[in-house]
C-alpha cells in the first residue's frame, strides 16, 4: 500500500493526525510506501529515501518491551511461536511524527518516529536504549 501524505490529517490506514506544534520537515514523510511482504520505504520532504526490511524493523521495534529485550541480549524477534514468514498486517500513523506497525505475530506497541527512524536509515542507532521500565539495567 503506498499513500501521498497530505498536509494532514490523514495518510495509511484511516489514522487522524493532530499537530501540537511544528515539525521540521526534514523529518516529515512525504511518502510512504509499505509494502507489507517486504519492507517500509518513507520518501521525505527533502528527497531523502530511507528503506527498512521487514526483519530490520521487527527486531529494531522501539516499544519498552522490545527494548528491554534487545537490553538483556535477548532477540526482540522471532520469540518463540513467531510466525514465519514475517508480515505487517496494517500501518497507521501515530500523530504528525511517527507510524504504528501491526505484525503478524500481533505485536502492534512500537511507535516508530519518522525522526529516529531518518537517523537510523542515515547510520545512527537505531532506538536508544530503554528507559529502564522494560527491566533493563541501564
Amino acid at each position: 500500500m503506498t499513500a501521498p501524505v497530505p498536509p494532514r490529517p490523514e495518510y495509511l490506514t484511516g489514522a487522524r493526525g493532530c499537530q501540537a506544534g511544528g515539525v521540521d520537515e526534514r523529518y516529515e514523510p512525504r511518502l510512504i510506501d509499505i509494502a507489507q511482504d517486504a519492507g517500509v520505504t518513507i520518501t521525505f520532504h527533502d528527497g531523502h529515501v530511507a528503506r527498512f526490511d521487514l526483519e530490520r524493523l521487527r527486531r529494531g521495534c522501539p516499544c519498552a518491551m522490545c527494548r528491554g529485550l534487545r537490553d538483556r541480549g535477548e532477540d526482540a524477534w522471532p520469540r518463540p511461536g513467531s510466525p514465519r514468514p514475517l508480515r505487517i498486517e496494517d500501518a497507521h500513523r501515530h500523530g504528525a511524527w511517527g507510524i504504528v506497525l501491526v505484525w503478524n505475530d500481533r505485536h502492534d506497541t512500537g511507535i516508530f518516529p519518522f525522526r529516529s527512524l531518518r537517523e537510523w536509515d542515515e547510520g545512527g542507532d537505531a532506538f536508544a536504549p530503554d528507559s529502564g521500565l522494560g527491566g533493563s539495567e541501564a
